[in-house]
């Protein structure tokens, strides 16, 4: 019997034995091994092994007094173990096996940059499965927007990457068209600034009250009206350079009418034609702006600021011709004023379209939408009648506190002729409003900072109707300037991402023509109180 045969007999008996004899008292395997505190096995007895008995029988092996746990052992090292006499091991074939490269994502992962081999469709984003690490390839679908309301920041993405030169000139082609577009609105405030310190020269020259006064007012929204309804076709007809020229001369020629101090009947047509000439001019500013892209708030902060730094300027002047025999003649500057508008309007748009202004300086125009009826769709956008009520609201405070303060300082405060400044002052805050307060609006938000400016505005009013004082009503009005300043170019920031793109000329025409109705409507119930009442009931309204 070979010792390898002789093995597994020992190791057979040994787990015969073993079970066949269960352990009865583990204290008593204590004294006999130190191991057995660990084995579940008891130490026995066993026979001697005899290699040269034949029978091979199991009871006459003699087994060493071992533990069964440590005598056995795993067949699989046993076939392990090489025999002395056999031959060594041959050397193994080398077997060259195909190099798979690196994923991207590991690649990524240890900050090298990936073969210039490897490369991504354009048309599929990397979405993560649920179950592992790996991806999956998607194809990427347009945004489920409408080309008309979609904002411009969605889509100068696709884009494709210019240079920093060409967009230096696309910024200055765009400069060249913006800016004239700030002289026209500056033009918008002078006109405004100029109603408040020449109101009470007007009523002692044509000797006519507070109501029949405020009869400038309404004959001015008039035309706005009319302006923001022709607005629409005139667009479509002769395009945006065309159509912003026409209200530039249209303005001169309004005021051309009121140098010679005609009769009352005459003024009234003069604003009747000079807010038709504003409406034009506003709705295609505002419309420009808004479809340019890139950061509209900013730029219609600053369209709107130079319409304060207009009626900021316009009172200093229109306050020293109040005074003068020929109060009048403050209107050759408004008309001069409108003629160099009309020069440089001409000169920079060369009555283009706002297409072709705005491809030149790397805005992309919108799709039109289906041909029908514009008019239609405007009045059918609910959202737009909410616009043009805030408008309403905000343009008629604005011009009743720009244009009856005046009047409410020099009769309850017993100021002078100079009382005319206090409209400059507010003007000014309504300008610095415009462009210093931007970052608040970002850093609150621009829904919620409304509501603070409106109760700040509120409480300062409160003040300028029960402090019996000249210096602090002129402070308190020139901070009302300052809060409502910022709540128009809020608004039609607001409206450029809620309209639909191609119908925003004639959707800002119609908001505007709406605030303008307001600065007719709260003046001129103004006036109606006034004459009742007395001028004290402007702080109330």
């Amino acid at each position: 019997m070979t010792p390898l045969i002789a093995s597994q007999h020992v190791l057979r008996a040994a787990s015969k034995v073993s079970f066949d004899h269960p352990v009865d008292d583990h204290e008593n395997d204590v004294a006999d091994e130190p191991h057995a505190r660990t084995s579940a096995f008891r130490p026995f007895d066993a026979p001697t092994l005899d290699f040269n008995d034949n029978t091979g029988s199991v009871t006459s092996l003699d087994i060493p007094k071992i533990l069964t746990s440590e005598r056995v052992r795993r067949r699989s090292e046993v076939a392990r173990i090489r025999p002395l006499d056999s031959p060594p091991p041959e050397a193994s074939e080398a077997i060259e096996l195909p190099v798979i490269s690196e994923h991207p994502r590991a690649l990524a992962a240890s900050g090298r940059a990936p073969r210039p081999d490897v490369s991504f469709r354009d048309d599929v984003v990397f979405v993560p499965t649920r179950g592992d690490d790996d991806v999956e390839l998607m194809p990427s679908f347009p945004s489920s927007l409408a080309p008309s309301i979609r904002m411009a920041e969605d889509t100068d993405s696709t884009v494709a990457a210019i240079s920093p030169a060409q967009k230096a000139v696309y910024r200055r082609k765009f400069l060249l068209a913006f800016l004239p577009l700030c002289f026209s609105v500056f033009l918008n405030g002078w006109n405004d600034g100029t109603t408040g310190p020449l109101l009470p020269r007007i009523q002692s020259f044509y000797h006519v009250g507070f109501a029949v006064v405020s009869l400038i007012f309404v004959l001015n929204t008039v035309g706005f009206l009319i302006g923001a309804i022709a607005n629409v076709w005139l667009t479509d007809k002769f395009g945006f350079g065309k159509c912003i020229l026409l209200g530039g001369l249209t303005q001169a020629a309004g005021y051309a009418l009121m140098i010679p101090a005609g009769p009352f009947p005459l003024m009234c047509v003069a604003y009747l034609i000079i807010g038709f000439a504003l409406s034009l001019q506003n709705a295609h500013c505002n419309g420009f702006v808004a479809s340019s892209g890139g950061n509209i708030a900013t730029k219609i902060g600053f369209l709107h600021a130079s319409y304060g730094l207009g009626a900021l300027i316009s009172p200093l002047v229109s306050t020293h011709f109040a005074v003068q025999k020929h109060w009048s003649f403050h209107f050759w500057i408004s008309a001069a004023l409108a003629l160099l508008n009309c020069a440089i309007l001409w000169w920079a748009l060369r009555g283009r379209r706002q297409e072709e202004i705005l491809a030149e300086a790397g805005v992309s125009s919108d799709p039109q939408g289906a041909p029908s009826n514009k008019y239609k769709q405007i009045l059918g956008i609910r959202e737009i009648h909410l616009l043009s009520l805030f408008a309403l609201i905000y343009v008629g405070i604005e011009v009743t506190v720009g244009s009856w303060s005046v009047t409410y300082v020099q009769d309850k405060r017993h100021g002078g002729a100079s009382a005319g400044y206090i409209s400059s002052g507010f003007f000014a805050g309504l300008m610095l409003g415009r462009i210093l307060l931007m970052w608040i609006n970002r850093k609150i938000g621009e829904r919620r900072i409304l509501f603070v400016y409106a109760l700040l505005a509120i409480q300062l009013e409160v003040t300028v109707w029960v402090v019996p004082s000249l210096v602090e009503n002129a402070l308190a009005v020139s901070f009302i300037g300052l809060l409502m300043g910022p709540m128009y170019p809020i608004m039609m920031s607001h409206s450029t991402g809620i309209l639909p793109r191609w119908l925003l000329t004639g959707c800002l025409g119609y908001i505007a023509s709406m605030g303008q109705a307001g600065s007719a409507v709260l003046p001129f119930l103004t006036g109606l109180l006034a004459s009742k009442f007395g001028i004290a009931s402007l702080q109330p309204l």
